[in-house]
């Protein structure tokens, strides 16, 4: 495919022996669904009418003739990811979550097929490591499903036929078709049943948009940076009006942010509060209440503006601390919170 890519000067990007990007992909799958059993066939007998033949000519003229078998058969799903620096963590997260695929219930799933006590094979998942890429393999009968994150840019997810036999088909390559339509329906099956009870770094895409700068419809406002004390003061005052039901107004809101910045209020102007407020109602952390001068903390504000209060708060502050913990009773509560932090990022898979 890359050839006849080539030949007719459609531009792409290479990955390995695949497709990682065009901007004509419809055109690249015509020519990749071109690839059927009569093209197989041709190409078998070109090859056979330049090359010695091992029948004599009286036994072609008898109407002897080889017939192609398929040996083994292999459908690849090639999934490029467009922010390949997570693709990793996502893979390895699928592998710690589905180490179960290989059971038969799991197996009949992926395959279309009732498995049963007399099904031969050893239904089992198989985690690789060898070098640093992983790759997870799910068996059924001779056949398999391999799982793999290729060259750190995409999630390749390809089923081999090792015997048609696994599937009811014979081995003659007019049942290419067939076999085409099981090995791909395979690979997205296993995607379907594959799970996560996370959503695997994605939620990183909020942080980035809190702590970089937005534009709304022509107005920009500036990031709300995690650790610049200003911002931090902004989230605590936050915290304090998330169940005021009538929301707060300018003047309320800026003596709680110049507390909690050790400021006096004459060194945080009505001007600056303005500019504070309207950051944090560009990047949706709250709203406007209709036909007045208050503001209402949005769902969005009070997820970030927790994280940002509690995570400084309770695990960065203590944690930088230089200073040794003399109190024994304080020593143990952060003992405590040391280990809840340790078993909280165990549970969400980013500990050391």
């Amino acid at each position: 495919m890359k050839r006849q890519l080539t030949q007719r000067e459609v531009p792409f990007e290479p990955l390995d022996n695949g497709i990682r990007a065009t901007d004509q992909p419809g055109r690249v799958q015509r020519i990749a669904d071109t690839l059927d059993a009569a093209k197989i066939d041709a190409v078998f007998r070109k090859w056979l009418r330049r090359l010695p033949h091992p029948f004599a000519p009286a036994h072609r003229a008898a109407g002897y003739r080889y017939q192609l078998s398929i040996l083994q058969a292999e459908f690849a799903l090639t999934q490029v990811l467009d922010r390949p620096r997570t693709g990793r963590g996502f893979f390895e997260e699928v592998i710690r979550e589905n180490l179960d695929l290989g059971r038969p219930d799991q197996t009949q799933l992926i395959f279309d097929r009732r498995v049963t006590r007399r099904t031969p094979g050893r239904f089992r998942t198989r985690v690789l490591t060898e070098g640093v890429v992983p790759s997870l393999h799910v068996d059924y009968k001779k056949s398999k499903v391999k799982q793999y994150h290729k060259e750190g840019q995409a999630l390749r997810t390809e089923t081999t036929i090792n015997d048609t036999y696994d599937f009811a088909i014979g081995r003659a390559l007019r049942n290419l078709p067939a076999l085409r339509a099981i090995g791909f329906a395979a690979n997205r099956r296993l995607l379907h049943v594959e799970s996560l009870s996370h959503d695997c770094l994605i939620g990183e895409d909020a942080l980035d948009a809190v702590s970089h700068p937005v534009l709304v419809q022509d107005q920009r406002a500036a990031g709300l940076r995690f650790g610049d004390r200003r911002v931090h003061a902004l989230m605590h005052a936050l915290c304090l009006f998330a169940l005021a039901p009538t929301g707060f107004r300018h003047r309320e809101f800026r003596v709680h942010v110049t507390q909690l910045q050790g400021r006096s209020p004459d060194t945080y102007s009505t001007g600056a509060m303005t500019y504070d407020l309207r950051r944090l109602r560009l990047h949706g952390l709250i709203e406007r209440v209709p036909h007045s001068h208050r503001y209402r903390l949005t769902a969005t504000g009070a997820r970030v503006a927790m994280f940002y209060a509690r995570l400084y708060t309770r695990a960065l502050r203590p944690a930088a601390s230089l200073q040794p913990i003399a109190s024994v009773p304080a020593r143990r509560a952060f003992d405590r919170l040391d280990a809840a932090l340790a078993h909280f990022l165990e549970e969400v898979k980013i500990a050391a």
